[in-house]
């Protein structure tokens, strides 16, 4: 049960009582004859496999307000997608699987690539742009919301939650990031949110100063969750990067392009849990390492677009005012591990911290080698000047797959 306490320039909305799902669902049956609603599922073939989507499935086919779900996979061949149609068949809702690795949408990103408009690597951020193409361009929906195929504590109250906020007509949110307390296994995780992230923030409004956007990012209680919601004409206009700063890009273009009175986030769990990413101390370009890393520079190529001038002596002192913040996390942390019965180790918690430190500043230098590298995806308005009919045979593409 959350508390009702309102800090930073985002609303927050909590879980202040144990209303029925029932009548949350039926509200949204109402909001959706004028704002119809698109659920987006960026996916890798091996999650078909695993425990956590076959139970996603169970609830999301008692989901009675979706008007359309859309399917990213990813890392299939052609016998696995045909396995993937029949595995996603049980949905009711109208359902389309996105064929990352098929010929037809693979011809379209060769399309995009001699345009220059292509995304630059794979990985999930490329996944849920082409995602958010296809729902621009089957017009079914008005709202879009964004979750992970690896949630293990997942229920069809974490959709509701998520598209409540923004599917209201009398409310003014256009944007709405979802939040949780991330405890399993007796243990606290999300350790690059509370050990990496959210120090970074605060020692960022020290060394840099205090900005708007910096006080914006320290606003949300779990910036890096996997989940949101937003209007379809947001959609349209932001720059999705393609690697692990695709949470932090699409808030710093929401930050861009819409007022604070526009976003809000939403307790949509009293727990969650999802697969774990390995350390890889010893590989800068994989696990929480890559994610890390990715993160950071994408903080930095925003502020420098505001203008902020970053050099070597920045990164040094913010590696230093870092890990003096963050080791007063890791005392936070342990006193709410104390009081709660969870198990704690210091020594690991501290291991995490100094890596976070050396990737702060191996990712500042990175960030100077090459300060014009552009990770972004360009945006659906983009693409949609260069080529005026590619979002019709992105549709075209995929109503051939799905036959």
């Amino acid at each position: 049960m959350g508390d009702f306490f309102q800090n930073g320039v985002v609303t927050t909305l909590h879980r202040l009582s144990d209303r029925p799902l029932e009548a949350l669902e039926e509200e949204l049956i109402r909001f959706s004859r004028h704002r119809p609603m698109s659920l987006v599922l960026p996916s890798l073939y091996s999650e078909l496999e695993g425990r956590a989507l076959p139970a996603i499935l169970e609830e999301l086919a008692r989901v009675p307000y979706l008007n359309e779900i859309v399917i990213g996979l990813d890392r299939a061949d052609e016998d696995q997608f045909r396995h993937a149609r029949e595995f996603f068949g049980r949905l009711p809702q109208h359902h389309r699987i996105l064929w990352h690795d098929g010929p037809r949408l693979r011809e379209l990103d060769r399309l995009l690539a001699s345009q220059g408009l292509a995304p630059q690597e794979p990985g999930k951020g490329r996944n849920v742009w082409y995602c958010y193409g296809y729902v621009i361009a089957s017009g079914k929906a008005d709202v879009i919301a964004l979750h992970d195929c690896d949630i293990l504590t997942y229920s069809r109250e974490m959709p509701a939650r998520l598209f409540y906020p923004v599917a209201n007509p009398a409310l003014n949110y256009r944007f709405c990031k979802g939040y949780y307390y991330r405890v399993a296994g007796g243990r606290i995780h999300g350790r690059v949110t509370r050990l990496m992230l959210t120090p970074l923030v605060r020692a960022l409004k020290t060394v840099i100063g205090p900005l708007d956007y910096l006080e914006f990012l320290d606003s949300f209680r779990y910036p890096l969750a996997g989940e949101f919601s937003m209007r379809v004409d947001v959609v349209r206009e932001i720059r999705i990067p393609s690697d692990w700063g695709l949470e932090i890009g699409v808030l710093s273009e929401v930050h861009r392009n819409h007022a604070h009175s526009h976003f809000c986030q939403v307790e949509i769990a009293d727990a969650y849990d999802h697969k774990h990413q390995p350390v890889s101390q010893d590989n800068p370009e994989a696990g929480l390492a890559k994610m890390s890393m990715d993160i950071c520079k994408a903080l930095y190529r925003k502020l420098a677009t505001m203008g902020c001038v970053l050099h070597q002596e920045t990164f040094r002192a913010l590696k230093a005012t870092y890990y003096r913040i963050a080791l007063d996390f890791v005392d936070r942390y342990y006193s709410e591990a104390r009081i709660n019965g969870l198990a704690f180790d210091r020594h690991a918690e501290e291991q995490m911290v100094e890596l976070f430190a050396q990737h702060i500043w191996l990712a500042g230098e990175q960030f100077l080698e090459n300060p014009m590298e552009t990770p972004f995806i360009p945006s659906w308005n983009r693409v949609v000047s260069a080529l005026p009919d590619f979002l019709d045979r992105l549709y075209q593409a995929v109503e051939e797959d799905n036959a």
